[in-house]
């Protein structure tokens, strides 16, 4: 089993930014994806940025290219994801998500381990 644990989520002001923490415990895998999605009440789970892990391949939903950045320690087995300009409608619960394979990787149900989630929230 893989636990994932979400945090770094808050109150912000337009303009501001964040870093998300997604850290892993228990078993360890070197291959898959792990993934950052976003979701508001009522509406689907949406796709912000993944990354791989068998060579730090990063990839990005495109409304997010340019302000949302993914990356990882691997020492500390951690994904981040840094937030930059934040805008009111970046406000959303952000999850990570762990698969241990290939595929389509926007598709949340594709994924094996999801953590608890973190709030964002971004006033204007």
């Amino acid at each position: 089993q893989v636990q994932l644990v979400e945090s770094g989520g808050g109150l912000v002001q337009a303009g501001g930014s964040l870093r998300l923490s997604c850290a892993a415990s228990g078993r360890t895998f070197s291959s898959g994806f792990t993934t950052w999605f976003r979701q508001n009440p009522g509406k689907e789970r949406e796709f912000v940025a993944s990354i791989r892990w068998s060579d730090d391949n990063t990839y990005y939903a495109d409304s997010m290219k340019g302000r949302f950045t993914i990356s990882r320690d691997n020492a500390k087995s951690t994904v981040y994801l840094q937030i930059l300009s934040l805008k009111p409608e970046d406000t959303a619960v952000y999850y990570c998500a762990r698969r241990l394979s290939g595929g389509v990787i926007s598709i949340p149900r594709e994924y094996d381990y999801w953590g608890q989630g973190t709030q964002v929230t971004v006033s204007s």
